[in-house]
Parts: C-alpha cells; sequence; structure tokens
C-alpha cells in the first residue's frame, strides 16, 4: 500500500503513470498466446488454443430444430415500447408493454368496447344481460388508438444446432470486462479446450498483456468494439458461441447483432439489463488519473468486496492470480467515461434472434438481478440461471457450476418443428361461433403446451411453439419472474 502512495505522488509531479501495461516483447506464438496487430500500433492479446486431438465430425451435426422467429416491435412517441410476438397457430402474444413503469397505450384492433343496450352474455336463467350505455369506456378506447413512431417486423427462421467439442466449425469466444483479462477464463478455457472445443480469448486494450494507448479516445465503446470485431472476423467458424462478462456483454451483443448468420449462441454472464450505454457525470473514475492511482489499494479493496460473494484467502489469490483489476488508473478512467453506446438500448437488444443464456450471481453487488431479468424479457430467447453461491466474478468463483451450465446450454437445440404442428390443428377449430371472436377471450386456467404462456414469453420453446424443452429446464428458467 505504501508503494501505491508513493506512485501516486510520483504521478502527481510528473503527470505519468507508473503502471502502465505494456505488451509482451515477444510477439512468437507460446502456449497458445497471439498477438494480433488490430491497427498500427495497438496490439492485442490472444489466446487461442486448438484441439490437440484429431476432430471428426460426428453424424447427425447438421441435425436440429427450426425455430420461427416472428415478432413485431413498436416505438411510441413518448419512448414507450411494445413487442408482439407473432405466431402462425395462436393469435399474437403481446410479449412486453411497458418501459420502466408507464403502460403503453396499445392500440385496441380485435377488442371494441360493446355498445350501449347491446347484449353480450347470455346467463343461466335465461334472460339476457344488457349493458348499460358507457360513453366513457368508447372514450377511452378511442384514446388508446395510437400509431406507433417507428415499427420492426422480424420475420426468419433460425436453425439451432448442438454444438460439441468434436465439431470442426465451432469456435468458442470470451471477452471479459472493465479491469479484467483473459486469465478470468482460465478454467473456462481449460474445460473446453480438453473437451476438443476450439476457444479464443483477448485481452482488450489496456488489459492484460494488450498495448495501452496514451490517449482516451482508443477505450470508447466503438473503438474497443472494432478491436473485437477484427479478432472476431479472423477466427470466426460457421457456428460461432459468444461468452461475455460484464462489459464484454456489450460487445457480444454487438456482434450478434451485426452477425446473425456466424454468432450461433450467445451467453451473458452478469451483464445488465437492455439499456443504452452512457457514462457517469458523478463518479469516482471522473476524478484525475493521479488521484486515482493514490486511491488504488482502496478501489481494489472495493472491487474485493463487491465482486465476490466470500472475501477470504482463495478470493485474494484469484484476484491476483487471474489478473483481475489490474489496470492503470489511465485505463481505468478512459475505460468507464467512454461507455457510450446510444444505440443499444431495448429496440437493438429486442432485434436478436440468438438463443442467449444469462448467467447471474446472487450476490453481485454490480448489476442487480432485476437487470438480468428485465433482459431476459426483452430477448426473443433468453433463459436466465440465478447461481445462489455466486456474485460478480462467478466464473471464478464457481467453475465447474458454470463450466457445466454452458456446457449443457452448447449441447442444447430444439426438437424439430414437425410436433407442433400436429398440436396447432385443434386450436383452429376451437372457434365454434362468431359470438366468441366478437368478445375480448381471457387466457385458459389450464393452458396446453401448444398455447404460449403469456406470463414467460422470452423462452424459446414457449414464444416459438415447437414444444421443446429449455437446456436444463429445471434450473434454466428465471426465478423471480412473474
Amino acid at each position: 500500500m505504501l508503494t501505491s502512495f508513493v506512485d501516486g505522488i510520483f504521478c502527481c509531479f510528473t503527470g505519468k503513470s507508473t503502471n502502465v501495461v505494456v505488451p509482451i516483447e515477444s510477439s512468437e506464438p507460446t502456449d497458445g498466446f497471439e498477438f494480433v496487430e488490430v491497427k498500427p500500433g495497438r496490439v492485442l492479446r490472444v489466446r487461442h488454443i486448438i484441439p490437440d486431438r484429431p476432430v471428426v465430425e460426428e453424424p447427425g451435426t447438421g441435425e436440429g430444430g427450426t425455430v420461427s422467429c416472428k415478432r413485431k416491435i413498436s416505438v411510441y412517441r413518448n419512448g414507450q415500447l411494445l413487442i408482439e410476438n407473432v405466431n402462425e397457430a395462436t393469435h399474437p402474444e403481446l410479449v412486453r408493454y411497458q418501459n420502466g413503469d408507464s403502460t403503453v397505450d396499445m392500440e385496441v384492433s380485435n377488442c371494441e368496447a360493446p355498445v350501449a343496450g347491446q347484449a353480450t352474455e347470455t346467463p343461466a336463467g335465461g334472460q339476457a344481460a344488457e349493458t348499460k350505455p358507457a360513453p366513457q369506456e368508447q372514450q377511452q378506447v378511442h384514446r388508446r388508438r395510437r400509431k406507433p413512431k417507428r415499427s420492426i417486423v422480424i420475420d426468419c427462421e433460425r436453425k439451432i444446432t448442438c454444438c460439441k467439442g468434436t465439431h470442426p466449425d465451432v469456435a468458442l469466444f470470451f471477452i471479459h470486462g472493465v479491469g479484467g483479462s483473459l486469465d478470468i477464463w482460465r478454467s473456462q478455457l481449460d474445460f473446453f479446450s480438453q473437451l476438443g472445443y476450439e476457444v479464443i480469448a483477448l485481452d482488450l486494450a489496456g488489459h492484460g498483456a494488450s498495448s495501452a494507448p496514451r490517449i482516451p479516445a482508443a477505450y470508447t465503446f466503438y473503438a474497443l468494439a472494432e478491436d473485437v470485431r477484427i479478432i472476431f472476423k479472423r477466427y470466426a467458424k460457421r457456428r460461432n458461441i459468444l461468452v461475455g462478462h460484464s462489459y464484454g456483454v456489450s460487445f457480444c451483443t454487438f456482434l450478434a447483432h451485426e452477425y446473425p448468420e456466424q454468432v450461433h449462441k450467445l451467453v451473458m454472464i452478469n451483464g445488465g439489463g437492455p439499456t443504452a450505454l452512457e457514462p457517469s457525470l458523478c463518479s469516482v473514475f471522473n476524478l484525475p488519473t493521479c488521484v486515482l492511482n493514490f486511491l488504488s489499494p482502496c478501489l481494489t479493496w472495493s472491487f474485493l468486496m463487491a465482486g465476490f460473494a466470500h472475501q477470504g484467502t482463495r478470493e485474494k489469490k484469484l484476484l491476483k492470480e487471474n489478473n483481475a483489476f489490474n489496470v492503470s488508473s489511465f485505463v481505468l478512467r478512459s475505460m468507464m467515461s467512454g461507455q457510450y453506446w446510444p444505440e443499444g438500448d431495448e429496440v437493438y437488444h429486442a432485434e436478436i434472434t440468438v438463443p442467449v443464456l444469462l448467467v447471474h450471481g446472487m450476490y453481485d453487488k454490480f448489476v442487480p438481478v432485476q437487470e438480468d431479468q428485465r433482459m431476459a424479457e426483452i430477448l426473443l430467447l433468453g433463459f436466465l440461471k440465478v447461481l445462489d453461491d455466486g456474485s460478480h466474478m462467478v466464473m471464478m468463483e464457481c467453475p465447474d457450476v458454470v463450466n457445466t451450465l454452458l456446457h449443457e446450454f452448447f449441447l442444447w437445440q430444439p426438437a424439430t418443428a414437425s410436433k407442433p404442428k400436429q398440436e396447432a390443428a385443434p386450436t383452429k377449430t376451437n372457434t365454434k361461433s362468431p359470438e366468441d371472436t366478437s368478445r375480448p377471450k381471457t387466457a385458459p386456467k389450464s393452458p396446453s403446451k401448444s398455447q404460449p404462456d403469456l406470463l414467460r414469453p422470452t423462452t424459446a420453446p414457449k414464444t416459438t411453439n415447437t414444444g421443446t424443452e429449455a437446456p436444463a429446464a429445471a434450473d434454466i428458467k428465471s426465478k423471480g419472474k412473474k
């Protein structure tokens, strides 16, 4: 700690940080490490592990389930959002018509207010019950008719297959967050490389052994996203799976949105809600670099307390060995102030059709569980798993549980779409009379598998009506959802 104080005083006098991260001198690949120059003078360290055993494509590699991705996203002028999952076998499903605490005034097309004096139902006694004139209800219906500012229609089919380590067209990408490095994925890289997967992990600029430019513009979201794009295009296979942690989730989302045909599955670990990134004006990271360098011991201690569920000798050892939160004060300040990404809002995330697994540590003090629940509601194919014994660095705290969970998700694939078509047939023949279609229908008390569950619109089986189960169905479903 005394050394950090001396470094802080030295920084105040010289204006330079003493703990600048520089790349390793050798650029030759050693032990799976490579150094890639993404731009002149901008070098990133990449760990690329190719399985040693011969890769044999097993029979049935191309088999899988086809998921129909049909949804309509409407954005209103007041900023409210309405998402409809459209299914051919059933009526349109309203997935989310809230933005915060305000309800969207949705357009009522199939449900019209009853005319004054018109009989609606015949009770058991046989006498018709007439409704009283309700001019207020009619005015309310007319007031609810609102034209959206922008509408986005997604109509595509996605084939989801099982991704095994013996498949030569599968690659796993791991992206860390602020203050981390590729070393935080050590357990995951060793586990999946031993299973035969080809794994790629990188150090973001200023982290690990990558170069650290001395200009703040080198650490904006767009500059880092371009680096990640170059690495992805360099090592990508036909089916790629992205795994991101914290701030790295935003880069995985960016790639999944830009390359939907190449990104096969996506994993978000403590990534937060589907909100646009904007730097905070009132933050400790806005202090001068020399002050942050002087406070670095306190910041490291705070990260240990908030990033781990337990603060013992094991956690301190993990924090030191895995090179987590070991960056210069200048890089840390530039990374926090460069998190500006206005495009990454709810609409941007709602357009993603890739299957997504969300992993959240229960004791995470950086990302509340409500944000990951909101993310699972917005995504078309989202599965949320909350780990009771983990925190923000859950992949380091519970490596075995996380590795098993990820592996099950990689192997998951929906069933064929032939079964839902047979189940959807009775739903069309149940319309007995026009009286049933003239009034609003309530949700059935005991819905069948062929009907979507309005309370769980984001799971793949219920959204797409494929009649399948999610990976580890008892564990993947989100907790605390209504």
